[in-house]
């Protein structure tokens, strides 16, 4: 069956828990195989992460070139017991399709097939430009071996792309409520403050880092780091742990550290952003204090699609099929788009993200064949 709702039953009854890929990938090649797409898979390696399996499946040799990316790996079901039906039963009860994965985000590349393969059917099998599929199965750990080295891999074997297509859940409430077409920057750090350690009884021998690291979390967190800018919320530095290492109550511990991450907006660049907190701490920290930051890699950098004629027929084609037009956003966590935003314009639309990495994830059968169309419309209108 070549419908959403049976390409996405078989890929949710794949187990495919990062980073097995449990058959996932093996539905979809077949699928496009038996379409006539040119299907390859790929298998990349890093010393110290899992192997992974990626896809990459063309048909056409012209242009204009699109391309629909996503991801087959899941995250764990945690409690199966739980579960209303098995976790990767893929079942239809009461007009939901229950999964895990079924949102995040095998629905959305299960839509994406079917409106390509009916496309095709209604064309004679073939497409006006080139349509391709580039799939992962490593978004939700590391995201190492999949998306930036199949890009990577494609542009090596001369494949350009026009445009992309992310079926990740952008919708916050209802389907057709929001597009995403940008991301914040991620990056991740360590604040560490020296002291020296001693007996609580006798303080004037120590130097105790809890209260300088009090005060410098404060300092860091208090300033704002921008206001925002025309596409983009302001960023935001969050602490999320402090820790000393200490088990004893009557010693002063030597070392305090803290984590933090910025999502950060296209007012900065991961050098301009470093470079700005490390001044501030500095400053924060005069001539008493002794902490410094310890940068996390990240490949998480900020990027924006702009409003034009891609957009726009996304959202003509969304407001066709929902009745409602999409607010263009920049907001929530990263995705694989920030990879692909290197190689072309890229947005992202797919279902509604309530129930994702939950209990119960689960897709309105209504929600994937509408999904459907509107991947269909826009395919009509991008050939057109």
């Amino acid at each position: 069956m070549t419908d959403a709702v049976s390409i996405t039953r078989d890929l949710v009854r794949c187990p495919s828990v990062t980073p097995a890929d449990a058959g996932a990938l093996g539905v979809l090649e077949n699928l496009l195989k038996t379409a006539g797409f040119d299907v390859h898979r790929v298998t990349f390696s890093e010393p110290g992460t899992a192997d992974i399996d990626n896809l990459y499946a063309r048909i056409g040799s012209a242009a204009p070139h699109i391309t629909f990316a996503g991801h087959t790996d899941v995250v764990p079901p945690g409690d199966e017991s739980a579960w209303t039906v098995g976790a990767f039963s893929g079942e239809v009860k009461n007009g939901y399709l229950y999964g895990r994965g079924a949102v995040d985000m095998k629905g959305g590349i299960a839509c994406s097939v079917a409106a390509v393969l009916q496309y095709l059917k209604d064309h004679n099998g073939k497409s006006k430009g080139s349509i391709s599929f580039l799939i992962t199965g490593d978004e939700e750990d590391v995201s190492i071996n999949g998306t930036v080295k199949l890009l990577q891999w494609c542009a090596e074997r001369g494949e350009r792309f026009d445009h992309c297509v992310l079926g990740e859940p952008s919708n916050v409430e209802v389907l057709g409520d929001m597009i995403k077409v940008g991301r914040r920057g991620s990056q991740s750090g360590t604040l560490i403050v020296d002291g020296v350690q001693g007996h609580v009884a006798y303080p004037h021998r120590a130097s105790n880092p809890v209260p300088d690291i009090s005060r410098l979390i404060v300092a860091l967190s208090d300033e704002p780091l921008d206001h925002g800018s025309a596409q983009f919320q302001a960023s935001n530095l969050e602490f999320t742990s402090v820790d000393v290492g200490n088990s004893a109550s009557n010693v002063i511990p030597g070392q305090a550290r803290a984590k933090f991450n910025i999502r950060y907006n296209d007012n900065h660049t991961q050098e301009s952003l470093r470079q700005l907190v490390d001044e501030r701490l500095v400053k924060a920290c005069g001539n008493r204090i002794r902490a410094h930051i310890e940068w996390m890699p990240s490949n998480s950098n900020v990027f924006v699609t702009k409003p034009g004629p891609f957009t726009d027929l996304a959202v003509a084609a969304i407001e066709e099929v929902t009745g409602r037009k999409p607010e263009l956003s920049t907001s929530g966590g990263t995705s694989d788009a920030r990879f692909i935003s290197s190689y072309c314009p890229v947005i992202e639309f797919g279902l509604v993200g309530q129930t994702m990495h939950q209990i119960d994830e689960r897709a309105p059968v209504a929600d994937l064949e509408k999904l459907t169309k509107v991947y269909r419309g826009i395919l009509d209108r991008y050939f057109a």
